[in-house]
């Protein structure tokens, strides 16, 4: 563009002091014609740089995911080609599922007869419990006879002291006693032992057949989901739209859980287009801003973008958390630039924007719409430039 009001300057000049004569061509002229372009074109730059600010580093970025297998096994299908774009949900690969089949199989298996065993353990505690119940039926029992024993063993004696009674009376009622007595600790231990198999655990620290039936089938019931969880893992899905690129995972490989060893690299749909500004060319840049863009990947062509928002932050603002004191010799940048994220607009949205592609920008602010013109042009002159490959080799 400079080259080109150039020109047009130059021919102005040649038609007012030789064409037409209109001035003579002195010294006084001559200087004042060479001061007036450099001077013009001086102003024009700093002028653009600052109400409409360029970019020659523009960077198209994707989210990558790395996939690494939740479950390891060998690689039965691969369900997608090198740069084939899915949705979410379709399917990936897969891994051989019939080890986890029949994990699953093994497990649904064992579930019944454990289901049973909670059932006859559950009628095993209710007989307890009715015998805990008879027990204590006893004991009372018991309690009422013991009570008349010992009042009969006191009468007894009283008589027998006296000459009333026979002393073979009294020693009767002495044996009832003895015998009732005997009887009750028999019917106590007898209820302590029921209670002891129907608690959850016993005196000897094992779990009762109730609680331990219970916590066996429990168990199983866990170990089945996460079996069944583990066979759903067998099939991996696309964790979104995207597409995968250096496709090397085949059948027959060893899908290794290993957070390291991913098998694909999927990139997302999702772009960032950055662009990369020194700190005091965006003062006037402001969100929803229009903005251009010419990619090295298509020649002679404008993406139109909008600016989403300016990323205030950079690592020379970060102070690495440590136990050393921070380190304040200058940077050997001396002014860190800000990244200025842009949003393709709906006129462009289809275009397939490769993840790393690079090129140039600009951003067009609200100030000096008038020599918005002369950016335009630089940008349009810029990108027919692409076209050419200058190497030779």
């Amino acid at each position: 563009m400079e080259i080109l009001l150039l020109i047009i300057y130059s021919g102005i000049v040649w038609l007012i002091f030789f064409k037409f004569k209109l001035l003579p061509w002195n010294t006084i002229s001559q200087v004042i014609v060479f001061i007036i372009p450099v001077v013009a074109i001086s102003l024009l730059i700093l002028f653009l740089n600052i109400v409409a600010p360029s970019s020659h580093d523009v960077r198209v970025l994707n989210y990558n995911v790395e996939i690494v297998p939740t479950v390891t096994g060998m690689v039965t299908e691969v369900n997608v080609k090198p740069n084939q774009h899915v949705k979410k949900g379709d399917t990936l690969f897969k891994i051989d599922p019939v080890p986890f089949q029949l994990k699953v199989d093994n497990l649904k298996s064992r579930i019944p007869s454990l289901e049973a065993k909670v059932v006859s353990a559950k009628a095993y505690d209710r007989e307890l419990e009715d015998q805990i119940s008879g027990a204590a039926n006893r004991i009372h029992v018991i309690d009422a006879q013991l009570d008349l024993a010992i009042k009969r063993e006191q009468q007894t004696k009283q008589l027998a002291d006296l000459g009333a009674g026979s002393k073979f009376d009294y020693e009767q009622a002495q044996a009832n006693l003895s015998n009732l007595q005997a009887q009750r600790t028999v019917a106590i231990s007898e209820k302590s032992q029921y209670l002891q198999r129907v608690s959850a655990v016993n005196t000897e620290g094992e779990l009762s057949e109730i609680t331990q039936a219970r916590a066996d089938l429990e168990q199983a019931q866990v170990e089945l989901q996460e079996a069944e969880w583990k066979l759903s893992q067998t099939v991996y899905l696309a964790p979104s739209n995207g597409r995968i690129v250096n496709l090397q995972l085949r059948p027959g490989t060893i899908a290794v859980q290993f957070p390291i060893k991913p098998v694909l690299t999927f990139i997302e749909d999702e772009q960032w287009i950055i662009a990369l500004y020194n700190q005091n060319e965006i003062r006037y840049v402001k969100d929803d801003d229009p903005a251009e863009i010419a990619l090295k990947t298509y020649p002679n062509k404008i993406i139109k973008c909008k600016v989403d928002h300016i990323i205030w932050a950079n690592a020379q603002g970060q102070i690495t958390a440590s136990g050393r004191l921070p380190d304040t010799q200058e940077s050997h940048l001396t002014e860190g630039r800000f990244a200025v994220r842009l949003s393709v607009t709906d006129q462009d949205k289809d275009l397939f924007l490769a993840p790393g592609a690079v090129g140039q920008g600009a951003i067009y602010t609200e100030k000096g719409a008038l020599i918005h013109l002369v950016r335009k042009v630089i940008m349009r002159v810029g990108t027919k430039m692409d076209w050419l490959v200058l190497k030779l080799h």
